[in-house]
């Protein structure tokens, strides 16, 4: 992967990510892709005293999907459930140090996929209906592209 355009905080998260793997019977899961890069991103949650207690993800994706799914979790672990779900795209790629242009929609799947966990949570639990979990509208600039790698 070539570092160009990369910052030295995308690179230290795609090459050392925290918080990789899977957690049997998060209290929430979430998972988002983009079909026309192909990458995936799952997300899963424990839930104590309101806040995000543990959280990891699985990714299949380009270094920069990577990154950010790694700093997501960084970012949403220990915060209140209100909390986490307002780091939005830009805060992640903010967190990272920027990410290229053409990468700017891998940002979208890791605060997408953490909003998903939260909200599959909240349905469980009843504080939403299932019908208010949908995934949120945002726009979607930059999704046309591929990631390559």
């Amino acid at each position: 992967m070539a570092q160009i355009g990369y910052s030295k905080k995308v690179m230290e998260h795609f090459m050392n990510p925290r918080n990789v793997g899977v957690i049997e019977n998060p209290d929430g899961y979430g998972q988002v892709g983009n079909p026309v890069c192909g990458d995936l991103m799952e997300i899963f949650i424990t839930v104590k005293d309101d806040r995000v207690d543990d959280i990891k993800f699985r990714t299949f994706g380009c270094g920069s999907a990577i990154a950010v799914s790694s700093m997501v979790t960084e970012m949403a672990k220990g915060k209140t459930l209100d909390e986490a779900i307002k780091i939005t795209r830009k805060d992640v790629a903010e967190e990272l140090g920027g990410l290229p242009p053409q990468k700017m929609h891998c940002s979208n799947l890791g605060a997408d996929a953490l909003h998903a966990a939260i909200k599959d949570y909240w349905v469980k639990i009843g504080k939403i209906k299932p019908e208010e979990a949908k995934p949120e509208e945002e726009s979607h600039e930059g999704e046309g592209e591929s990631c390559g790698t």
